[in-house]
């Protein structure tokens, strides 16, 4: 067995040798709370608690993993395997599997990720003959989300004063009947969603007594990493949890609180010593991760802040360079002065694409960055696309293999009856319906069934009789062999390999990705230890568990990370670039009226500040196209709580704009030596086009009709002449050419409001 002490600072040290009792360890940016976790693990097996008797929670997947690892390596030995650590929503699954006929559920109950649960809602929205586009699934999704993390179910949801009134303000009154209607559907599907992962383990510990004590007398020490990114029924489940034993320690920093909108909130760590009597407060502020001058900039803007556990955050890490303030006039100009700095730190400093990030607010944000990386050939990744499992071909492959495991999963049954196509048609699915719901049985159950006359037909028969087939193998056979078999003899696999398109090619690939996945499952250690669980079932819950932090985002390649600030939480990069310190940017307009709200934006822009290492620009520009329209921006007032004397203001203008326009000689001139913005509006105005005055009566013709060589009329830019149409009938493009002043533009005619010139 290793020292594991060694490397340990004082606060650390006190933190793993507190052994009995509440303790709360305040961990800011880059102070090494991962090796702390992992040491005080460690420590408590060697002091003789069984690894059976210890919980530990995360957010991802991957931490998890890692805590599990690092105390097999302290340790010397394998007993670490016997651990529960996972992810809240994981250690729950593997306990409601246990524990699912007191609720009802099969024990091989499906989980539906967001994308199913949509889907669910979408039918019953249309079942219920209301206008989807009025009740749209997303929306009514985050509002049944947000209702279950505040342990709130319909029957609740539905007396509620305040949410009926605010359900009735949107003109959404009936919400309360669609959250019914889902937690009924997903019961009678055997199915629960990632929220109910958290609920029904809150109804599973208020519900049976003897469920509560058998888990609390199990648990003798819990852990909670990210304590300050807990919602209610999260807190609400810890605290039953731990009241028998009170051996409660939570790891987290309230500055860095930024998921409110996913329920979290921070007074679940702000007011930890008040839940326990003799809690152990340790801090440890000191970072490994950041220059002095980049803590110095954290330690002040956050201290802003008045909800909060005060700290102040020290290195002995070298000063560092000034803080770059960068100030554009255009969000182009912000991309084009991101992706030069880029370049520049590249030749000076010898700095790799993966040393940088550029992290800002908003998806949106990204355009100007992609465009300018993209001219300056910077390779780039995107991080936050379209998850791998949650592609089309990989979702009708999956809903295959949760068809097999559990027939009472009504959605991925018709997602799949009919695919690869066999004649089963949408109004047979719809008599099923029909019949299942007069019956009050299960879509399966009425299609299995041999006198279930009028519904059934040879084509539903070779349906049942084949996913029969497939159910044989579940217990004798690996998930990789039952996966390999559903892609030959349904045809799925073949179908794909048939289309020999740029796409088709690609899916393809995907579905040939997923069989590898699930081989790879089958033939490696579980990390929980469980060698011989490599059945469908468990691979199923695995994957479908699989956070966002856990999804593979590229991080051994060469590239430039694009995120949003969200997304960067947990990372850190040599060099950072904070984007678009605008006002009602960041801090966002809907957080302006609200000190809470505002608050949790600064902390967000402390989280930005502190994922740099080494160097740190925070720029912003003075106008930016939202929504369709020019903004001009006001700075941040973030940046007005950063320490002048840390920081080196620049400004950039637009090195392409004519030089008639009198502002490319201004690029790197400090701030103090710029010349009045307004005088130099005044120079541009004076050499902008006249404003178009539209045609009396003005209206927009049919776009459908437009062709090349026609002459059109648009409100803002004047007349024009269409030189060329791209695009599908969806997604039309016009190449307009509007003469002197505003010359050629690319319109969308879908969105464009355009009148045809007789």
């Amino acid at each position: 067995m290793q020292n594991y002490f060694e490397g340990l600072n004082d606060q650390q040290r006190i933190a793993v040798e507190h052994i009995d009792g509440p303790l709360m360890i305040v961990a800011g940016a880059g102070s090494g709370k991962t090796k702390v976790l992992t040491t005080r693990i460690a420590h408590l097996m060697h002091r003789g608690v069984d690894a059976f008797n210890i919980l530990a929670l995360t957010f991802t997947n991957k931490a998890a993993a890692e805590m599990k690892e690092r105390v097999e390596r302290a340790l010397g030995n394998t007993e670490a395997r016997n651990l529960y650590i996972g992810t809240f929503h994981s250690v729950f699954a593997r306990i409601l599997r246990a524990e699912a006929t007191r609720l009802g559920y099969p024990s091989n109950f499906t989980i539906y990720d967001t994308d199913d649960a949509k889907a669910v809602i979408k039918d019953i929205v249309k079942d219920m003959n209301l206008d989807e586009k009025h009740y749209k699934p997303a929306y009514i999704y985050n509002r049944i989300s947000a209702a279950k993390n505040s342990l709130i179910d319909p029957a609740i949801y539905k007396q509620d004063t305040t949410i009926q009134q605010e359900d009735a303000r949107t003109t959404r009154p009936l919400i309360g009947d669609i959250y019914d209607a889902y937690a009924k559907r997903c019961f009678k599907n055997g199915a629960m969603d990632f929220d109910d992962l958290l609920f029904k383990m809150y109804v599973l510990l208020t519900t049976f007594p003897e469920a509560l004590a058998k888990y609390q007398g199990r648990f003798h020490y819990i852990l909670i990493d990210e304590y300050q990114d807990t919602n209610l029924a999260q807190y609400a489940i810890i605290k039953m949890l731990g009241a028998r034993h009170e051996n409660i320690c939570v790891v987290g920093d309230d500055a860095q609180s930024i998921y409110s909108f996913r329920g979290a909130t921070v007074q679940n760590i702000l007011q930890f010593q008040d839940d326990y009597e003799d809690v152990k407060i340790v801090k440890l502020e000191q970072n490994y991760r950041s220059t002095q001058t980049i803590l110095n900039v954290a330690n002040n803007v956050i201290g802003n802040n008045k909800n909060q556990i005060p700290k102040e955050l020290w290195t002995s890490n070298v000063e560092g360079e000034k803080i770059v303030l960068a100030r554009t006039m255009t969000d182009n100009d912000e991309g084009r002065f991101v992706a030069d700095a880029i370049k520049e730190q590249q030749m000076r400093n010898h700095y790799s694409n993966k040393d940088f990030a550029i992290l800002y607010r908003t998806n949106a944000q990204s355009r100007s960055f992609e465009e300018s990386l993209r001219r300056m050939n910077i390779p780039y990744k995107l991080v936050g696309g379209t998850s791998f499992y949650q592609r089309k071909e990989v979702k009708d492959y999956l809903a295959y293999l949760r068809v097999i495991v559990n027939s009472q999963d009504e959605e991925n049954i018709k997602r799949i009856i009919n695919y690869p196509t066999r004649g089963i048609g949408k109004t047979s699915v719809e008599k099923i319906i029909v019949r299942a719901n007069e019956l009050d049985k299960t879509f399966w159950e009425v299609i299995a069934d041999p006198d279930m006359s009028g519904v059934r037909s040879a084509q539903i028969d070779g349906f049942v009789t084949m996913i029969k087939s497939f159910r044989t193998m579940l217990e004798k056979q690996n998930a990789y062999d039952v996966a390999f078999a559903v892609g030959k003899y349904t045809g799925l696999v073949q179908e794909l390999h048939n289309d020999k398109s740029v796409e088709g090619m690609a899916r393809y690939e995907n579905v040939q990705e997923l069989l590898n996945s699930i081989k790879e499952f089958t033939e490696t250690p579980d990390e929980e230890g469980e060698l011989l669980d490599k059945s469908l079932g468990s691979y199923l819950q695995q994957i479908t568990l699989l956070t966002d932090a856990d999804q593979n985002n590229g991080e051994d390649a060469d590239v430039v990370k694009l995120m949003t600030i969200h997304a960067a939480k947990g990372l850190e990069f040599k060099c950072i670039f904070a984007v678009g310190l605008e006002e009602n940017l960041f801090p966002s307009s809907m957080s302006l009226f609200d000190r809470a709200d505002l608050e949790e934006e600064r902390r967000l822009f402390y989280v930005a500040i502190t994922r740099a290492k080494e160097r740190l620009w925070i720029t912003y520009a003075n106008s930016r196209y939202r929504f369709g329209n020019l903004i001009q921006n006001e700075a941040s007032r973030f940046i007005e709580e950063v320490p002048a004397s840390h920081l080196d203001k620049t400004y950039t203008g637009a090195s392409n704009r004519p030089q008639a326009g009198g502002y490319s000689s201004l690029v790197g001139q400090s701030f103090d030596k710029m010349p009045s913005l307004k005088k130099l509006a005044d120079k541009l105005a004076s050499t902008a086009p006249a404003p178009h005055t539209p045609t009396a009566n003005f209206a927009a013709d049919d776009a459908t009709g437009m062709e090349a060589g026609m002459q059109v009329e648009h409100q803002k830019f004047g007349f024009g002449k269409i030189v060329a149409l791209e695009g599908g009938a969806h997604n039309r493009i016009a190449s307009i050419d509007f003469g002197t002043g505003h010359g050629v533009k690319k319109i969308m005619l879908n969105y464009a409001k355009l009148r045809i010139v007789k």
